[in-house]
């Protein structure tokens, strides 16, 4: 390990490396940040780093490893998007009504990431309010898609994805209300998992929906996604959204393989709603796996127009009112996009937030009853791969991105995103696998078989090779 750039270990490597004392949290971190300082004018990752906190911090790490007191992820750089509070870190949810606000305590998921011994080393940029998936921020900067800067990460967790993918930091942490981890993590080529609605606490988050909201972890490899996700799961009394349902440790049987699992493959509204090139990447993915023992079979998912038009309703009226005080004092500082949103969900009638969440529940039955013929289904993570940041029509690029993931959001399934392979112009491609609720161990096991037939988490975007 002495001589290689330790940016470049799995974060499993790097908590191995730091507990035998191959490598020092503090070396780990400063190449990070060294890292985030030469990349950074270029792809607006981040909108907070404190280098000298972040240095003092793992310098506890390696304190507590020489003690005999390492923790699971003892030194171990995360990014955190920044619309979870950190103690003593500015917290803004990119917007600049917050771009001042300094927390004094810890969200739940950020408190249980240090709590197992991991250094925060920034805030990660996203689409203000985490409403929207382009990331293109007015506030803090458009962020860049390290493939080629000339295109969106996706988002809201873009920042995130972008860090990962270029080894400024070796796990994160995301939220997903309609594909906000998943999306990023398909067009930016790393992992991303939303975990079943319920499983880890939102307490300390700064909300877009209550009843859509997840927390959850991306890493360059499914294995350290599960890593990250033991950390943060498990029941939170005071979050009115958590569940308190036992939590299945995913490294007992992640590398189980594919043999016997039953995957499904929905008829309509996904592999042919995607791109030619996307569907055709999905498509050699579910062969692999089929390859691999994983019998396929076809099943009937509700009509995607449904969901959608429902998920759309939800998610603006819950914005609406938590912004409801934003939008009556002055919207001067609120992006067009956002706010034009939040008008669409002020606007929206009781009777139809009433029936859209009705159809939710019936959605919801209706795709459960779908894992009696599967384990997992798969799909596209999007229908497009990273389009241009100077895209003309910003909505519809936005409804095709998310149109495959926001369905899990509604019915609150946990989902994952998997690279699976880069389109002619050398974009990365996800393939999305969903799993029964609480079902994230069978999830990761899944993906983990996937990645390791196709050889996918030893790939880097050129940026990183020469950072």
């Amino acid at each position: 390990m002495p001589g290689s750039d330790p940016t470049d270990l799995t974060l499993e490597a790097a908590a191995e490396g730091i507990r035998s004392r191959r490598v020092s949290a503090e070396e780990l971190v400063r190449a990070c940040l060294a890292r985030i300082e030469r990349l950074e004018p270029a792809l607006h990752a981040f909108i907070t780093v404190t280098a000298d906190e972040v240095i003092s911090a793992a310098r506890e790490s390696d304190r507590a490893v020489a003690a005999g007191a390492a923790r699971p992820l003892e030194g171990i750089p995360v990014a955190v998007k920044d619309l979870f509070d950190t103690r003593g870190m500015r917290t803004t949810a990119g917007s600049a009504i917050l771009r001042d606000r300094v927390p004094g305590e810890d969200a739940v998921v950020v408190a249980k990431l240090r709590s197992a011994g991991a250094v925060i080393v920034g805030k990660t940029n996203l689409h203000e309010w985490a409403f929207g998936v382009t990331n293109q921020n007015p506030h803090f900067g458009g962020a860049r898609n390290p493939w080629d800067a000339t295109r969106i990460p996706g988002g809201s967790s873009g920042g995130s994805a972008i860090a990962l993918a270029v080894g400024e930091c070796a796990g994160a942490l995301g939220s997903d209300t309609g594909g906000s981890i998943r999306i990023p993590a398909s067009l930016c080529g790393v992992v991303g998992l939303k975990p079943t609605y319920g499983r880890v606490s939102v307490r300390g988050a700064i909300p877009l929906s209550w009843t859509l909201d997840h927390a959850g972890p991306m890493a360059r490899t499914v294995r350290d996604v599960a890593l990250l996700y033991r950390a943060i799961a498990g029941y939170d009394a005071r979050d009115p959204a958590s569940a308190d349902v036992d939590v299945e440790d995913p490294l007992g049987t992640i590398d189980d393989g594919a043999r016997g699992l039953r995957l499904g493959l929905p008829r309509e509204g996904f592999f042919d709603a995607a791109d030619e090139a996307v569907a055709r990447l999905a498509r050699a993915g579910v062969a692999a796996l089929e390859r691999e023992g994983a019998p396929v079979v076809e099943v009937v998912f509700p009509p995607l127009r449904d969901v959608l038009a429902a998920q759309r309703t939800i998610i603006s009226v819950d914005a609406a009112a938590y912004h409801a005080d934003h939008l009556a004092r002055d919207t001067s500082r609120i992006g067009e996009d956002v706010l034009a949103r939040l008008r669409s969900g002020e606007a929206t009638s009781a009777r139809d937030y009433a029936l859209a969440r009705r159809r939710r529940d019936e959605i919801r039955r209706a795709v459960i009853s779908l894992f009696a013929q599967c384990d997992v289904l798969v799909t596209p993570t999007t229908a497009i791969a990273a389009p241009p940041a100077d895209a003309p029509d910003a909505v519809a690029t936005a409804a095709r991105l998310t149109a495959m993931t926001s369905p899990f959001n509604l019915t609150g399934l946990p989902a994952v995103s998997v690279p699976c392979g880069l389109t002619s112009e050398g974009l990365p491609v996800g393939l999305q696998l969903v799993a029964a609720p609480w079902r994230e161990a069978t999830l990761l096991r899944a993906a983990r078989a996937y990645e390791v037939v196709s050889g996918w988490d030893a790939r880097r975007p050129a940026m990183a090779a020469t950072a």
